[in-house]
Parts: structure tokens; sequence; C-alpha cells
């Protein structure tokens, strides 16, 4: 049995990585440390007045830790092991999107534009990061058909080697690059033109489609001229986007916070060649007794651990706890010097305050959303329950949906809601083992393997260990009667109700205890039921593809002898498509990084075989 004051006093006085676990063995606190010894003791003195972390010192049952060389170190492991393991008590920073940026590969022959929300260090130009795809969805269409930019697959790179054209040269939205019909140099000023235009250089574009509007409206070229008028109105609506300009011209983020009662809120704009490209906004939940500088901190730390393009500065109100460390350790991710500045004058000033205001602004929005959103939610269990006559509030719902074609590639899909929202963290996937064709059958074996794990709790996912307080099927009685009969041969005894259709394979209401309940479609109920009955669906389809088009995917290369992981990965990445690499010759599957003549030799002739 774990002793924690006899581990204590074992504990190193190096710098590392301590890692708090519950009874289960879950990981509930992740930390670094200078003096891991020193850090850790703090932990169980009688002492503690910040609530959050007695609570979590309170379900500590063991503890392990990890020595590193310095401090840096300990922050880059401390930062992967949170994100791996999104400790309850860590302050999370939980939506891990990643913004667009805008690509130019401009080491090709005949370079595309393209969007791409993981920039590499590629030798290729990026922009952004935007903060709305649609913007950049606009932008790269418009600037391929302006000028007639190509948007296939095709490697171009081989100069020797020409294509047919395709549709987009039929339709003149392409001038035919594959097929040799346009020079590379005068393709390139075409690119230039568009990476002038990105960078938010002087253009020509609206003065020279101003001119062409009026010159088509002197001929009576009317739809020409209204295509210039809309095109000109697009360009200054998206030159609008990044009206808010500054006087320097250094890359930076400006990061604002705003805090309530048990959540905050962080704005960031994106300051790119003194123009701001963009911005986004993060909610932190659990932060009651936090200091701003402390969420800020961590906010920074998890944020930058997987941004790709970093800017120069770091603009915020608050001075970090371990600001030179932290300046450290993202300098070491960026590759050049990162600063962390708190201004008390000037433009960055200016710019802090406008960030403040905006997260202040969608914290507050947030908050009236949220309280809206657990009354009606609050109402609709409550509504669910009466109707039911269920002992308790259904706070925790589960519902199951299996997925298959004609048997093939059979999965089941657990989903949760909790409090009438949905849970992905405890969203599950089944791989069907037997009963592949027999929805009933299939259904059973998903119940039965799922409710093993909480009888038995086998498995170390906290989701298996938790109990519904109502189950739900994707079907009727039939479906109900199958998973009553799992629960009875485990001795549970847990409500379960099915969504019953009409003859339009509309959901129209539940069954209960065999009997039939309608719901009225115009109510929040019918609303959050069918809310409920369309995700644990929707993740059964999506597992479902994904297993289907893995398996297609893998009759085209994995057959090839010599080609494996490594080597499919490196043919995909290089020629972007099946097709491409199937009319490749022997040369150009060479240039292929791991691609040696006698395996280029072996998948041309797996692509020629009759």
């Amino acid at each position: 049995m774990f002793n924690i004051q006899e581990a204590l006093k074992k504990a190193p006085t190096q710098p590392g990585v301590y890692i708090m676990k519950d009874i289960v063995g879950d990981i509930i606190y992740v930390g670094k440390a200078k003096n891991l010894r020193n850090r850790l003791r703090q932990y169980f003195q009688n002492t503690l007045t910040n609530k959050k972390v007695s609570a979590m010192v309170d379900h500590v049952e063991e503890f392990e830790y990890i020595i590193v060389e310095n401090e840096v170190e300990s922050l880059i492991l401390e930062q992967n092991l949170i994100k791996t393991n999104m400790p309850k008590y860590n302050i999370l920073l939980k939506d891990d999107k990643q913004f667009p940026y805008i690509k130019i590969n401009i080491q090709d022959r005949f370079p595309k534009i393209t969007k791409t929300r993981a920039p590499k260090d590629d030798g290729a130009i990026y922009f952004g990061p935007f903060s709305s795809a649609i913007s950049v969805n606009e932008s790269i269409e418009f600037l391929n058909k302006h000028y007639k930019l190509r948007t296939c697959g095709l490697n171009l790179n081989n100069p020797n080697k020409t294509y047919k054209v395709c549709l987009n040269y039929h339709i003149g939205l392409c001038d035919g690059p594959c097929a040799g019909l346009i020079s590379p140099e005068e393709y390139r000023q075409r690119i230039n033109e568009a990476r002038d235009f990105l960078e938010g250089k002087k253009s020509d574009l609206i003065p020279n489609l101003t001119k062409e509007m009026y010159q088509a409206s002197e001929k009576l070229d009317f739809e020409k001229a209204a295509t210039c008028r809309n095109t000109i109105e697009f360009l200054q609506n998206l030159l609008t986007k990044q009206s808010v300009d500054t006087l320097s011209f250094i890359d930076k983020d400006v990061i604002g916070l705003a805090k309530g009662e048990d959540n905050a809120c962080i704005q960031i704009f994106f300051v790119r060649g003194g123009k701001v490209l963009g911005r986004e906004h993060y909610f932190i939940n659990d932060v009651g007794e936090d200091d701003k500088a402390d969420i800020l901190e961590a906010f920074i730390k998890q944020y930058y651990m997987g941004y790709s393009q970093m800017p120069n500065e770091l603009i915020i109100e608050e001075s970090l706890p371990d600001q030179d460390l932290i300046e450290e350790f993202l300098s070491k991710l960026k590759g050049k010097t990162l600063r962390i500045i708190n201004p008390q004058r000037g433009e960055n000033v200016d710019l802090l305050k406008l960030a403040k205001k905006n997260a202040l602004d969608m914290l507050l929005k947030s908050s009236e959303r949220y309280t809206k959103r657990n009354r009606i939610n609050q109402e609709n269990l409550e509504n669910l329950q009466r109707m039911l006559d269920l002992d308790h509030l259904p706070e925790r719902i589960e519902a199951y949906d299996i997925s298959h074609y004609a048997g093939d590639q059979s999965v089941g899909a657990m989903v949760v809601f909790e409090n009438g929202l949905s849970k992905r963290s405890d969203y599950r996937k089944f791989k069907l083992r037997e009963n592949k064709n027999n929805d009933y059958k299939a259904l059973e074996e998903v119940l039965t393997r799922r409710f093993k794990r909480l009888i038995n709790k086998t498995d170390n996912k906290e989701s298996f260990h938790l109990v519904p307080d109502l189950i739900m099927m994707d079907g009727g009685k039939g479906q109900v009667n199958v998973g009553k009969k799992v629960l009875d041969q485990m001795g549970l005894n847990i409500p379960i109700c099915g969504l019953v259709k009409d003859d339009f394979h509309q959901t129209r209401g539940l069954i209960y205890e065999n009997v039939e309940i309608d719901l009225p479609v115009d109510t929040n109920l019918f609303r959050m039921i069918y809310t409920i009955q369309e995700e644990a669906h929707r993740f059964a389809i999506s597992y479902h593809r994904n297993r289907m088009s893995t398996r297609f995917y893998k009759s085209e290369l994995d057959n090839i002898p010599g080609v494996g992981p490594k080597r499919k990965k490196a043919l995909i990445e290089y020629f972007k498509a099946i097709d491409n690499i199937k009319h490749s010759t022997i040369e150009e599957l060479s240039q292929v990084p791991g691609i040696n003549k006698k395996t280029a030799q072996d998948i041309y002739d797996y692509f020629r075989e009759e």
C-alpha cells in the first residue's frame, strides 16, 4: 500500500514533474517543480486555504514523479502529460482547434494556393492564422478564379511529363500548366501577384476591376459589369475584415482575459504584418479561486505547445509567475526568440483593452446563454422524469446505435448526455466481433460488453464505471427487449426506453414499459430527445464510414510487396493522391524518400498488371 508520508521523505530535491493519482489510479493533477520534495510537501500540510487544491488533495491516493535536467524540460513534460491525460484538477484548455492558414508551396514549378490547419517548416509560405475558415475559402476561390491557378493534385515538378487537360481548362478556370500550355515563368508571375495581395501590399486589383466594370458598362455588357461590381464588393469586404491597423509590423498575439465567478474567457487578436487578421476566444471552466496570472500562464503553456506558427511577441496584461521560464520555453518551441510583454503605454495597451473588452462581452453573452440553456435542460429532464415515472432525474442518459452495410464492418456506438448536454469524452465505439448481420444480436453484444465493464471494473475508462439514469435505444420494442434481457442477466435495474418512428421513418415518440408515448414535435423535450438520437446515429455512421474507408484504402497500397505503413505514408505525402501514384514512372517513384529502385519497380508493375 502506498504510504504518502514515506514517499515524501524519499522524494528528490531535483527539478521535475509530479503526478497525482486517485483511488482507481487515474491521473487527477500534473504539476512541475524546481524542488520536487518541497513542492510535494506543500500539498500535504494542514495550512491549505485554496478549496480547489484541498479537494484535489482529498482525492490523492498516491503520487509519482519524473526527474528532469532543468525547468524548461519539466515544463515541456508537464504540458505533454496534461494534454494526454486531461487531469480533472488542472486548468484545462479543452478546445484544441487549429486555425486555418493559406499556403503557397512556392518550391513547386506550378504552385497551388491551398488551405491548411497544420503549417510546417517545409519551405512553403503561410498566411494567417485566420479565425474564419469561410473567409479563407472565399479568398482562395477568388484568387484561383481571378489568376486561373491550378487546383488539381497532379505532381507537375517533372518538366518532361505532361497530362491531359481537365474540365477546369475547358471552362476557362485554368490555363493548363499540366499540359505545358503556360510557362512556369508566366504562371509564377500570377502567383506573385496573388502573394502580394495576401501580404497586403499595394494591389492594382480593385482599380483594374473598376476600370473594367466601366468599360463593360459603356459597351452595354451589363452581365460582365455586374460580375466586376460583385468582385469589387467582395474584395472590399475582405479587406475591411483586416481594417484594424497597428504602427508596428511585428507579428504578435494580443491576449485579453475576463474572469467571472467560476469561468473565464480569453480573447486572442492575431496581429500579422501590422494588421489584425483575426481573433478567437476560449472559455475555461472551474477557475473560481485561481488568479488571473495563473489562468493566463496555464492557457499560454497549453495553447502554444502545439502551435506551429508562433508570433514574435505575446502581449498580456498580467505578469506571469514564471514569465522568464515561459519565454525560454516558447522560444525553444519557436526556434527563435519570443518575448512576452506587459505594456504600460502605447498601441499595445490599446489593443489589450480591445481584447479584454471583447473577452468580457463574450463571457457575459456566454453566461446568459448558459443560464437559459441550463434552465431549458432542467425543465426537459423534469418533464422526461414525469413522463416515464422515473424514481429520479435522468441526469446521465446513454444512447446506443448499430451501423453496418450488409453486415460489413459492423460497429456499435454509445453516446452520453449529462444534464441535457453531450459529454463527448464518454462516447465509446464498439467493433463488433460476432452477430454482424443481425441488429438485435449486435445490440446485445454491445450492451453486454459495456455493462460487463461496469460490473467488473476491468476497464480504465471512467465512463464505463458510471451507471446511467436512463438508456435510450435507436429502435422500438424489439431493441428495448434486447436491452432488458441484457440488464436482467446482469442483475441491473436501469430504466430503458426506445424511440418510436412513424411511417416516414421520423421520430414521433418513446416506448417505455411496452407503452408508446407520443411527443409533440414543437416541444423542447422532443428537440432534446431528437438531438440525442441523431447524435448516436451520427457517431455510429461516422465510425462505420471510417472503418470502410480504411479497408478500401488498404486495398490499393497494402497488397504491394515491400510497401508498409511508412512507405505508404511517404507515397501519399509526395504524390497527394492514389491516382498520381498509379500514373507515375519508376524514376518518379524513386524520388520518394524511402522508396528504392526495387520497390519503385514493384509499385509500377502492380498498377499495370492485367
